[in-house]
Parts: C-alpha cells; sequence; structure tokens
C-alpha cells in the first residue's frame, strides 16, 4: 500500500505519543514505533486501541524494538533499511524526564540517544520534517525573560535532566548547518487534559494538588507559593496539538517554539487558585520565600509535603519564557494554550476519581 506519509516516532507508548500517535492516525498514515522490549506489552495494547478509536487499519501501526542509545537502535539492517527509505517524518521524545536522574544515565538516554536519532534523520532521503521535543527547562538556572532563539548559557543547571537536554538540544541545532527541516519544541510542564484532567503521572504541581488535598481547611491557611516566581504549566492536549499543527507548517521550519503558558500563575497564586476550588477559600498567611525554601530542604519535609528536595528550586527561581514564535505561529491555526485557572478543576476532579496512579 502506498501512505501519503510516514512517521517514526520515539517513546511510544509515552503519554504525549500516544496522544500524539492518536492525532496523526489514519489510513493514509504509516506509524513505525519504536519500542523498548519493557513496554512492548504496553505499546500493543496501545496501538490496538487508538487504531480502534481512528479506524486505522492495525497493518497501519509498525513496533519496532529498539532503543535509542544503541547504533541504529538496535535494529537489524533490513529493517533499518525500509525504515530509512519510507520514513517521510520523525518525532523524538523518548527521554529521561526524572528530576533526580543520574548524570551517566540522563547523558546516555538524553544525549547519547539523540545524537543517535540525529544520524538516523541524516540519512532519511525522504524526509519532511525532524520534531526535535525538548523542554523550556534547557535554561537552567538563568533568570528572568528568556527567548525562544536563546540556548547557549553558562549559568548552570538544577539537575541532570537539565543539562542532558541542553546538550542533546544542542546536538539538533547543529543540523540546521545541514538544512535538515527541523522544529525544536520546549514545552513547560506538562500537566493533565484540560477537558477530562487525565494525566499518567503525579508530578510538577501535581505535588501541591496532593499536599493541599491532605487537610485541605487546615493547609490551605499557609501559602507556600512565592508572588516572584511562576510555574509555567501547560495541558498536554494543548502541547499534542500545538505539536501536530507546526509539524505541517512549513513556517515552522527551523523554528524554536516554547509551548509554554504566556499567561503563567506565580507559584502563590496556583496554591490560592488550588485552594478556592477545594476549600473556596484562599490563604491567609504568607512566610518569606526563603523560608518557605529553606523548610522544604530539610530531611523530613518529602514526608509531609510530598515535594522531592529536587523539585523544589523549581518554586523559587524566577524564570519568564517568551512565546511570540509559539504564538504567531499557532494564532493561524487557532490554537492557544488556556490559563491554569480554566481547566484546574478539571484536573483536581481527575486526581480525586484516581488518587494512585
Amino acid at each position: 500500500m502506498n501512505f501519503d506519509e510516514t512517521i517514526f516516532l520515539t517513546g511510544f507508548p509515552g503519554f504525549i505519543a500516544q496522544r500524539l500517535v492518536r492525532q496523526f492516525a489514519k489510513p493514509g498514515t504509516q506509524f513505525f514505533l519504536l519500542v523498548q522490549n519493557s513496554f512492548v506489552e504496553k505499546a500493543i495494547e496501545g496501538v490496538e486501541k487508538i487504531a480502534a478509536e481512528t479506524n486505522t487499519p492495525l497493518e497501519n501501526f509498525a513496533l519496532v524494538e529498539g532503543d535509542i542509545t544503541q547504533k541504529n537502535f538496535g535494529i537489524t539492517a533490513t529493517d533499518l533499511e525500509i525504515i530509512r527509505i519510507d520514513t517521510t517524518d520523525v518525532y523524538h521524545l523518548a527521554a529521561i524526564y526524572d528530576l533526580a536522574v543520574a548524570e551517566d544515565l540522563a547523558y546516555e538516554v538524553n544525549v547519547k540517544g539523540t545524537i543517535n536519532v540525529n544520524d538516523f534523520v541524516k540519512r532519511l532521503p525522504n524526509l519532511r520534517r525532524y520534531n526535535y521535543v525538548s523542554t523550556c527547562y534547557v535554561s537552567g538556572l538563568r533568570k528572568g525573560l528568556i527567548y525562544e532563539n536563546e540556548l547557549e548559557h553558562g549559568t548552570g543547571f538544577r539537575n541532570f535532566y537539565e543539562k542532558s537536554k541542553y546538550f542533546a538540544e544542542l546536538e539538533v541545532e547543529k543540523l540546521k548547518k545541514d538544512q535538515i527541516p527541523l522544529t525544536i519544541y520546549r514545552p513547560s510542564v506538562v500537566v493533565g487534559d484540560s477537558n477530562t484532567g487525565e494525566t499518567a503521572k503525579y508530578d510538577g504541581v501535581y505535588y501541591l494538588i496532593r499536599y493541599l488535598r491532605k487537610i485541605p481547611s487546615l493547609l490551605r491557611f499557609v501559602n507556600v507559593g512565592n508572588k516572584k516566581v511562576q510555574l509555567n504549566l501547560v495541558p498536554v492536549d494543548f502541547v499534542v496539538e500545538a505539536i501536530a499543527a507546526l509539524a505541517k507548517d512549513k513556517r515552522a521550519i527551523g523554528k524554536t517554539v516554547a509551548l509554554a503558558d504566556p499567561n503563567p500563575l506565580t507559584t502563590e497564586e496556583l496554591f490560592d487558585t488550588i485552594s478556592e476550588v477545594l476549600t473556596n477559600r484562599k490563604s491567609v498567611i504568607k512566610p518569606p520565600p526563603s523560608l518557605i525554601e529553606k523548610t522544604l530542604m530539610l530531611p523530613f519535609s518529602p514526608m509531609f509535603s510530598g515535594l522531592p528536595h529536587s523539585g523544589v528550586s523549581y518554586f523559587f527561581v524566577p524564570q519568564i519564557y517568551n512565546t511570540n514564535t509559539a504564538n504567531n505561529l499557532l494564532a493561524a491555526h487557532k490554537i492557544a494554550c488556556p490559563n491554569f485557572k480554566s481547566y484546574v478543576r478539571n484536573l483536581l476532579e481527575f486526581v480525586e476519581k484516581n488518587p494512585n496512579l
């Protein structure tokens, strides 16, 4: 069968990856989904569900067992050649997203793995677009306003996740010199679906949500947020719709786009917004941020707050992500990031129904 497009995607069956595949699935699209051995069973279930929901023939989906850290992904030469000739679009999502990841593992997966994907991309004769999913947090410990066309800096990083994604993006940037048609996407903190609240794990702002849900009427009194620091949140459906639209938009070739909320709330506002949904009341006491930060870094704090030490600094480093490029490109597709206040209730309802993921 002749297909209109053939997509090679890494990171399946991850939460965002599954949603992207569902977004693109149709009879005229073929998929090569790179799957690690330990996720094959889950990937099969995911593909079967997507095929049924989108009326796409199951034979359009090829699960390719492999690993981005291996040369040629550990795929046989015969299979690799078929994939190489057929592929028109690449989506690289596979990565270690753990804030507490060890340096060696972060480099192996996020940097070396991306180099291997880059090498594969350079050998594709029919490539239309290379779509690389990075993160806003390649900005590391930079403070203030951060533009989409800015990458290199020497201010350091909070953890090896950020550092490895930074060096991985540098590697992707090099491909522009080879005239590779690529787009780099930098999501901020991805949360659940703005309509259903569905998510795959509880981290980021969910630490705050779960903390307040323990004893809402009591814990809402003391605001652990900061009025000078924003925590930029984006719902997964916005991220997927934006990537799907810009991947087909020629204006996005060569661009880096921040998939972030142009009007994010401060952590203090986030606290009160969640508190209002849970208790109909805001906080009363707002201690100095320095005191809150020191308290959250005490040895016993994670057991009570639920916030691991690796996540504390994200509530205290002032960073603003400029989204002008993304806004201008997405406007033509009538896609815009919703504000957290418009969908927070849906996130909370999902957590209530699914307290343990």
